[in-house]
């Protein structure tokens, strides 16, 4: 048994998403018998609520190619990419069966990555980071000039792009974890992550949420594999997807506009007094594409402000920043699933239902609150709205 893990949204899983898993299960790639996913929750890392239920997304998963998903907690799947991958490598770590971490990557070159990791850990790159920073660029730029410093330019060029760059998080997670977990990278084909149109058999999960928004099924299910488009088609059917981000803009208004100085201070990751800037701009914006407009600047990327401020909405603050979660959960499985939880030695609590959670910490106990607010706050977005508590009733999914 050979045991590979991915981290990922799978919102929606599309043709690049069977591609990886393929090759992470063939004999000449990551040559894998079994496959965990760890799969983001109800709001993601571009600062937003998940287009498909988790529920949905684990299904597509389970029946497109993985044995075992388990949930990316909120304050790791709606974090920067570190804190992203340092919460996806915590939990394949805490299993104690996962062999190896499978990723896409523009580059397709796991020793460069590998460099780049390494280069991260070292004074002279902080220093050089430091220096960069200081001089008023974007963290994303100074990070590629730094690296280049000492890699050169070809090297560091890799930091420019996102699969990348999470790919090199992925092991500084691992490293700070002192994990002993294998990496294996694909390299990405098709269209670029910020690509409008599709390209060699391929389109982006951007332009994938585009469609399904207009109910353009018929364009969708060229870029996605037939069992994922069954579960989406039953979705849209039952009106259980696309979420539309624009029902709960409202309520995220409102739940800023009645917030105080200090509650904005008390908001994740903040620095260099953002939480002023982004008071000061709630007060004067009318309506959420004012706001959005409003703040998003070249220093402060959109997404990372867009995740802030609906953790106001979501009640996610900076008390919630744990450096790894404090238990498993399992989405659902199969029977190969059945067998890696076999072969698992985790070292954090595991549970498949709610009623389990009872006799776990308060730290477990507060962040699944947490993941509750979520999901039933997601639910709001859908176009039907189920009751509350889909955390609770939803059985376990078994394939």
């Amino acid at each position: 048994m050979r045991i590979a893990g991915i981290i990922a949204e799978y919102d929606p899983f599309h043709a690049g998403h069977a591609a990886h898993i393929a090759a992470t299960r063939h004999p000449e790639g990551g040559n894998a018998t079994h496959m965990v996913a760890v799969l983001s929750g109800s709001f993601t890392q571009r600062g937003e609520p998940a287009l498909m239920t988790k529920f949905h997304r684990a299904e597509m998963a389970l029946r497109c190619g993985v044995d075992l998903v388990v949930e990316l907690p909120l304050p790791w799947a709606m974090a920067p990419a570190e804190r992203f991958a340092t919460g996806g490598v915590a939990l394949l770590e805490a299993l104690g069966c996962v062999d190896v971490l499978s990723f896409g990557s523009e580059c397709g070159n796991i020793h460069d990555l590998q460099k780049l990791a390494a280069l991260q850990e070292t004074p002279a790159f902080g220093e050089a980071l430091r220096r960069y920073m200081d001089t008023g660029i974007p963290y994303a730029a100074a990070r590629q000039a730094a690296a280049a410093e000492h890699l050169g330019e070809e090297v560091a060029a890799h930091l420019a792009t996102p699969n990348n760059t999470l790919g090199v998080a992925y092991m500084q997670a691992a490293n700070e974890l002192k994990s002993n977990l294998s990496f294996y990278t694909l390299k990405r084909k098709g269209s670029g992550h910020n690509d409008a149109a599709p390209k060699d058999g391929y389109a982006t999960a951007g332009q994938l949420r585009k469609w399904i928004r207009a109910h353009q099924v018929n364009e969708v299910q060229k870029y996605m594999p037939q069992a994922a488009v069954d579960v989406l088609k039953r979705a849209l059917d039952k009106h259980e997807t696309p979420a539309n981000e624009t029902a709960l803009e409202t309520a995220l208004l409102a739940r800023l506009r009645t917030m105080s100085e200090q509650e904005f201070g008390n908001l994740p990751y903040l620095s260099e007094g953002l939480e002023n800037r982004l008071y000061r701009a709630v007060r004067s914006s009318a309506n959420a594409q004012e706001l959005w407009d409003s703040i998003s600047t070249r220093r402060y990327p959109q997404a990372r402000l867009r995740r802030i401020l609906w953790a106001a909405l979501l009640g996610f603050t900076k008390d919630n920043l744990a450096q790894t979660p404090p238990y498993i959960r399992v989405l659902g499985m199969n029977k190969k699933g059945e067998e890696i939880l076999a072969a698992a030695n985790p070292t954090l609590p595991l549970f498949t239902k709610s009623s389990q959670l009872k006799p776990l910490s308060p730290a477990c106990q507060a962040l699944f609150a947490l993941e509750q607010r979520a999901t039933d706050l997601h639910a709001l977005a859908l176009p039907t709205p189920p009751p509350c508590g889909a955390d609770c009733t939803k059985k376990l999914l078994r394939l």
